[in-house]
């Protein structure tokens, strides 16, 4: 009888209410665990967090070295000074002081908690790469390294519109060259991105293979204790997420707008829901709201478990991506609404991974501009759902498979564990 594979998991958060980094990454590992790994959890969520059935360690922060005492100076004197000099030493330094302690705060973790796994992942979120930089002074654990990239970085390797370029990019590719040349393996969310990075940094492409961002399942809310802002028996088209500067909804409700407009009967029975933060956009959608009675913007984070219940009970799902000539991302929504079963609606350039993930044969995809195509594409849903009714459904199979624990399995027994 085989032994059960450890695995050691290095992730910033478990927190699934703080960002849809988390949520995804809390699903990688409760799916590792439910394919039959020994798991142990080291997070920098900065409190206790358990998940059930897993041994889950909170990392402390290092208190002692030079690098807190800095990172402390640099707080009080930037609240007495009212100056911020993040940017003036990361040009010098290429992190701030903070991120420098949190790294070694990781390091010492890992260190400690080592216990002969034979696999080693860090998992990251945002724009931040912070077990990935702490591995880097554990060389001893680099054949047993998988680094897992969830986004392009630095962040001026983002395809545009998003082009910031940060302070101390230099340094930055310098430690995300060291990261693809050190880790024995490297996975991705998306082909698309494995591609885009190993465009960067060559290394990737050797090293790189893909694990879909995974679905995370939670206790779903029951009818009775749906929001007043949700009516199950509408034609309920949702957007949920965040709607960054990059993502605009403008092209969407202009769409919903003219598709009420040329379907005068649904607009009764019709509402779109925007569900998320849009710290940016509140201000035209406070405005849109007054205008269109069937559009509802939440305009801050909505719990998960209510998300992921109203993305099971809605008629359309829709995932908004940016206007751009590419999107290498695999939206972490993306394996909620497949298992939804709900038909998507993808707003997103030409090339895309959820396109390429679609196929060019999938109906309801267009630019996220394109007002008068997705006006179309929700009339055809509607007189679908007025002849379907609950039998309008997404039906992918293919899809289900792609992202189903049982390829998570196979994928990383294929590259990490080949004995």
């Amino acid at each position: 009888m085989k032994k059960t594979k450890k695995i050691l998991v290095i992730v910033e958060s478990i927190d699934v209410e703080d960002s849809s980094g988390s949520k995804v990454n809390v699903a990688l590992i409760k799916n590792l665990q439910n394919i039959g790994y020994s798991i142990k959890v080291l997070h920098y969520t900065r409190r206790d967090i358990q998940l059930e059935g897993l041994n889950c360690i909170s990392i402390k922060e290092f208190r002692y070295g030079y690098l807190f005492v800095l990172s402390r100076i640099q707080r009080i004197l930037q609240r007495i000074l009212k100056v911020n000099f993040s940017g003036f030493l990361e040009n010098i330094f290429g992190h701030s002081f903070t991120f420098f302690n949190d790294s070694k705060s990781i390091t010492k973790a890992i260190n400690q908690q080592y216990s002969n796994e034979g696999l080693v992942i860090t998992l990251s979120k945002g724009a931040s790469f912070r077990p990935h930089h702490a591995m880097l002074a554990l060389p001893k654990l680099h054949d047993k390294w998988m680094t897992y990239v969830h986004d392009p970085y630095p962040f001026h390797y983002y395809p545009r519109p998003y082009n910031w370029v940060e302070k101390g990019y230099e340094y930055k590719e310098s430690f995300f060259r060291q990261v693809s040349e050190k880790a024995k393996y490297s996975a991705f969310p998306s082909l698309l991105l494995k591609e885009w990075m190993g465009s960067y940094f060559s290394n990737f492409l050797k090293t790189g293979f893909v694990i879909p961002h995974q679905n995370l399942k939670v206790e779903s809310i029951k009818n009775n204790d749906d929001p007043s802002y949700f009516d199950k028996d509408k034609f309920t088209v949702l957007h949920a997420g965040n709607l960054m500067k990059q993502r605009s909804p403008e092209g969407l409700i202009a769409g919903f707008k003219l598709f009420l407009k040329n379907t005068p009967s649904a607009k009764e029975e019709s509402s779109l829901l925007l569900l998320g933060n849009a710290a940016y956009y509140s201000e035209v959608l406070k405005k849109h709201q007054k205008e269109l009675t069937q559009l509802y913007c939440s305009l801050g984070n909505v719990p998960y478990a209510v998300v992921n219940s109203i993305q099971e009970k809605v008629t359309v799902n829709v995932i908004l991506e940016s206007k751009s000539e590419i999107s290498p991302f695999l939206p972490g929504k993306f394996p909620m609404c497949v298992f939804a079963n709900k038909p998507i609606l993808l707003l997103s350039p030409f090339y895309s991974e959820t396109k390429r993930l679609l196929g060019d044969e999938y109906p309801y995809m267009c630019e996220v501009d394109a007002i008068e195509t997705i006006a179309v594409k929700l009339e055809e849903l509607y007189v679908l759902w007025k002849e379907k009714k609950n039998l309008l459904c997404l039906d992918r199979p293919d899809l289900e498979n792609y992202l189903s624990k049982e390829n998570l399995y196979n994928t990383i027994q294929k590259h990490c564990f080949n004995d």
